[in-house]
């Protein structure tokens, strides 16, 4: 698509005849270019997530026109791709108190988007060399001396305190983008009669909408006047036809794609040091085991019969308090017999266990259970060498 015929360069003269509404470039119909539409969609995506990532850039975007131009219609399919995190939209409607009390930028400066983010403005601060040069008895309303209110160049003020806000933006990394959508009058009329008779459309509608055709032609000189002062290499103006809806935001998400390209934009640069932590973090997470792993593991080895040298090693303290060497072999025709009825228990005990007279006689020796002969039923020996070693709960020999 050929932008650059709908931008208006710095210094030109516009006349809005010589701008077609319905001008739709190459394409013959909207199947093509709602395909392209959702390409850009998909590109607009990838490209705010560098924005947001590098946190350098930011960009704003306007949009103006008439009512019923297409523009909450633009902002809602143009931008269904971008993360609600990095995207944030205004509606300027008639200016509050408060905002009436600052100056007329005042309200759209507190609105800008933070580095790394895109911020949208339906209408903006053109409605005060717009709405308020057509209709001049607001600005008699304004707090403003009377000197300001009456002078006759206050247009052509207005005008270069707006480029010299834009190019300050500008300066700061903030890329401004302006579409005007051109609508035709007939069009307009049409899309006004289906928000009265589609009952879902009818909250879109105002009477005063209507009252405002009057004013059409004197719309159009302070939008003339207004586009040829305030576009600028740094924040140019886009005239958009929108009669055909599909066309317009195709022609503005194009517009944007490019835009965002040609800035320098990149994901930031990781440094040595953050890689080797990167590296030291991925291998941290690669040896983690996760709870049903390690039961796993757990049931595996419990399951597994132990060697005579492993039984060997371990001891167990009886209930006597006498240290006991553990049986080396599980062995079911012992469970319920006595530590002297087992042979290999009473081996063990004869190379383990000490005389009376070097016995521990703490308090943590004696045991309820101490009038009882050792223990050494198979069941029990296992049932403690899991706890000692965490591993309960095993299967138990039987």
């Amino acid at each position: 698509m050929k932008i650059d015929k709908l931008r208006v360069p710095e210094g030109a003269k516009v006349d809005l005849k010589d701008y077609p509404t319905d001008y739709s470039g190459d394409y013959k119909d909207r199947t093509q270019a709602v395909t392209d539409l959702a390409k850009n969609i998909a590109r607009l995506a990838e490209l705010q997530d560098v924005l947001y990532a590098q946190n350098v850039h930011s960009l704003l975007i306007i949009f103006q026109a008439m009512d019923a131009a297409g523009k909450d219609g633009a902002i809602k399919h143009v931008m269904s791709g971008l993360n609600p995190q990095g995207c944030h939209v205004v509606s300027f409607k008639a200016p509050s108190a408060e905002e009436v009390d600052h100056d007329f930028l005042w309200r759209c400066q507190k609105n800008l988007p933070e580095r790394g983010k895109i911020g949208i403005f339906n209408r903006s601060h053109y409605e005060e060399v717009l709405v308020v040069r057509v209709h001049s008895g607001i600005l008699q309303l304004q707090q403003l001396p009377d000197k300001i209110k009456n002078d006759k160049f206050i247009w052509k003020k207005r005008y270069k305190q707006i480029r010299d806000w834009e190019e300050y933006l500008a300066e700061n990394g903030t890329h401004v983008l302006k579409f005007f959508l051109n609508v035709s009058k007939d069009v307009q009329k049409k899309r006004f009669l289906e928000r009265i008779d589609i009952p879902d459309k009818n909250w879109k509608f105002s009477a005063n909408d209507a009252r405002q055709r009057v004013f059409w032609l004197d719309y159009m000189n302070a939008y003339e006047d207004a586009l040829e002062a305030t576009s600028t290499d740094k924040s140019p103006w886009y005239i958009i036809p929108a009669d055909k809806k599909w066309f317009s935001r195709l022609a503005i998400s194009e517009i944007i794609v490019k835009k965002l390209e040609s800035l320098d934009m990149h994901y930031p640069a990781v440094s040595d040091e953050h890689r080797a932590e990167l590296l030291k973090a991925k291998k941290t997470l690669e040896d983690e085991i996760e709870p049903h792993l390690l039961i796993k593991k757990a049931k595996a080895a419990s399951s597994k019969t132990l060697s005579s040298r492993s039984w060997a090693r371990l001891s167990i303290l009886t209930p006597a308090g006498a240290v006991t060497n553990a049986c080396p072999r599980p062995c079911p025709m012992n469970v319920g017999r006595s530590g002297d009825q087992c042979p290999w228990s009473q081996r063990s005990n004869a190379q383990s266990t000490p005389p009376d007279s070097q016995r521990r006689s703490s308090p943590r020796a004696v045991s309820p259970l101490s009038n009882k002969p050792k223990v050494s039923c198979n069941a029990v020996r296992l049932t403690l060498w899991a706890w000692r070693a965490r591993l309960w709960p095993i299967p138990i020999g039987s």
